[in-house]
């Protein structure tokens, strides 16, 4: 595979200037908003929980939206789901292209609202903030629980620029923030599962290494689904040897019978992430 002067999967030293006006402007918005929604990735529920939104908005009420659900494996969902909880969370499995979720959702804003007029005189109804690293599947929600589209929606990360306040279906504000990233991944595999599942661009990555890496991941956990999505009966144990024969399978060969890494690369990321592949967890709870 070629060489090119890119950041190595889980080697990621991650902090543009936008995300460091995100975390100052998160800290001082805080005191405005009563409850913060934290939306992380269902396949990935602790890497995509940033560390510093925690210790930001520890002294708030929140709620944890596992976003992208439908991607995941339900039965981890689940798992997660109760692992979480025992955290003192409130913490709801969503899929916002259906709506399946959403609901809840809804009824935990409603239990924040009671709450609220019940301890104090002045009515009004609930200011919310919503974090999460990029690409965790904000916007998606935001425009479920506005009903409209409030928010720009794509599939790579930092589509969400500024801060901005909307209305939710049941009058509730909320303000909308950026992604925010953290200064650097001490664990190489918090690097990967981000870049994994989109939260890092692509641009900046190797991203060869970083399919060849997912393979790894796909065939130790995954290998049914990796070998039914590519028509392989019997895919190589080993992950360098199964990206090649994905690629003779899909006809990424240039002349002279030499192998397409990139063009792999991208299908099985892009294909990951779209659910192609099937439902799976990256981080699983029983492991």
């Amino acid at each position: 595979m070629k060489s090119e002067k890119k950041e190595q999967p889980g080697n990621i030293n991650w902090y543009p200037g936008h995300m460091k006006k995100t975390r100052e402007l998160i800290a001082s918005n805080l005191k405005m908003v009563d409850a913060v929604i934290e939306v992380a990735d269902a396949r990935i529920p602790v890497s995509s929980r940033n560390p510093i939104l925690a210790e930001l908005t520890e002294r708030k009420p929140r709620i944890l939206i596992l976003s992208k659900a439908d991607l995941a494996d339900p039965v981890q969902n689940k798992v997660w789901a109760e692992r979480l909880e025992k955290e003192g969370l409130d913490v709801i499995a969503a899929d916002c292209r259906t709506g399946k979720g959403i609901d809840r959702i809804f009824r935990a804003l409603q239990n924040l609202q009671d709450k609220r007029d019940a301890e104090t005189a002045r009515k009004r109804p609930v200011r919310l903030m919503i974090v999460g690293v990029p690409n965790a599947g904000k916007s998606s929600l935001i425009n479920r629980l506005t009903g409209k589209k409030s928010a720009q929606v794509g599939n790579r990360p930092g589509v969400t620029r500024g801060k901005q306040w909307l209305t939710l279906k049941n009058g509730m504000q909320l303000l909308d923030t950026p992604g925010i990233l953290w200064p650097k991944f001490e664990d190489r595999q918090t690097g990967l599962d981000l870049a994994f599942c989109g939260s890092i661009k692509d641009e900046i990555m190797d991203v060869e290494t970083l399919a060849l890496e997912l393979i790894k991941v796909l065939l130790k956990d995954y290998r049914k689904l990796l070998s039914a999505r590519y028509k392989i009966d019997e895919i190589s144990e080993d992950g360098l040897e199964a990206m090649e024969q994905i690629a003779r399978k899909r006809g990424f060969i240039f002349s002279g019978n030499r192998i397409d890494y990139e063009r792999t690369a991208n299908t099985v990321l892009d294909e990951f992430r779209a659910g192609t592949i099937g439902r799976i967890t990256l981080e699983r709870a029983d492991a």
